[in-house]
């Protein structure tokens, strides 16, 4: 990394390259979903939504906070405000009402027709290409599956 002043060189930390990619990242797709009324993580909660009902599963609401790594907190509120919209559904199991699980309706179902295009449309509009995509894309990937296999770090 160079000299000891260097290592805490802003530029230099993986965090924040990661940070200022993710907010541009980020940016590029809040001009595409508000083409179709959604915020970039009601968007992704979509994406899982309508994953699910491709391969004929219900969703838990713990699962979809496992999977996008959103605590109940910040998933309560985005569930409620797409329930409000009449995209999806939230019901407690009647077995056990600690379990909630969400559902697409017609309409939230309906929606993904729109959002096909935006992947595509966003790539053309980064200029970046579609296999520097995909190796980034695998790459962080396997970033991520290190860390969290790796638990909390320690604090030391």
């Amino acid at each position: 990394m160079g000299t000891e002043d260097d290592i805490l060189t802003l530029d230099n930390q993986l965090c924040f390259a990661l940070y200022a990619a993710n907010r541009a990242v980020t940016a590029r797709y809040r001009p595409l979903l508000t083409e179709i009324n959604l915020t970039y993580p009601q968007y992704l909660v979509m994406l899982v939504l309508w994953q699910a009902v491709r391969e004929g599963e219900t969703v838990r609401v713990s699962d979809l906070g496992k999977r996008l790594r959103l605590d109940s907190g910040t998933l309560t509120p985005l569930l409620k405000r797409l329930a409000e919209r009449e995209l999806v559904t939230r019901q407690r199991d009647t077995a056990d009402e600690r379990v909630v699980t969400v559902a697409l309706t017609d309409k939230g179902n309906a929606m993904r027709r729109q959002a096909r295009e935006i992947p595509g449309r966003l790539l053309c509009d980064t200029g970046i290409g579609e296999e520097r995509v995909v190796a980034l894309r695998d790459e962080l990937r396997a970033v991520l599956s290190l860390l969290e296999s790796q638990g909390e770090p320690s604090g030391q």
